[in-house]
């Protein structure tokens, strides 16, 4: 089964969209704080990680920054999903090592499954 962190602070986001992934095959692990996240990343070693930005305690900047620089997480693809659509945040979060950005009003939440399931199915063609 896939694992799936889901770094996000929107209680009802972190329900249905959760929902959602469970249903499609993953076990998903939840953080409602960019700190907690980076202690699940560190300690459940996800396949994969769904990240917001605008978090309390640490932003997902940070989160993603910190995730990148620690040698246990940083080949885990993150996938960005947030509010912000400023091209200059997409370009931070993609020089970070977010391997898509996707602003939660552009994606259902079957296109965000579909996205990650996109990027864990090519990840595994690298492995192969």
């Amino acid at each position: 089964m896939k694992r799936l962190l889901f770094i996000e602070d929107e209680l009802a986001l972190q329900k249905t969209l959760g929902d959602m992934f469970r249903k499609n095959g993953y076990e998903v692990i939840s953080a409602l704080n960019g700190k907690a996240g980076i202690e699940l990343a560190n300690k459940e070693k996800p396949d994969v990680i769904l990240l917001d930005l605008i978090l309390p305690k640490m932003d997902g900047f940070e989160v993603l920054s910190n995730l990148k620089k620690t040698e246990e997480t940083k080949e885990i693809p993150v996938i960005i999903l947030t509010n912000l659509d400023n091209i200059s945040d997409i370009d931070k979060a993609l020089e970070l090592g977010a391997k898509i950005y996707l602003v939660k009003a552009n994606y259902s939440q079957e296109e965000v499954v579909e996205k990650v399931n996109q990027v864990l199915s090519s990840r595994e063609k690298t492995k192969e």
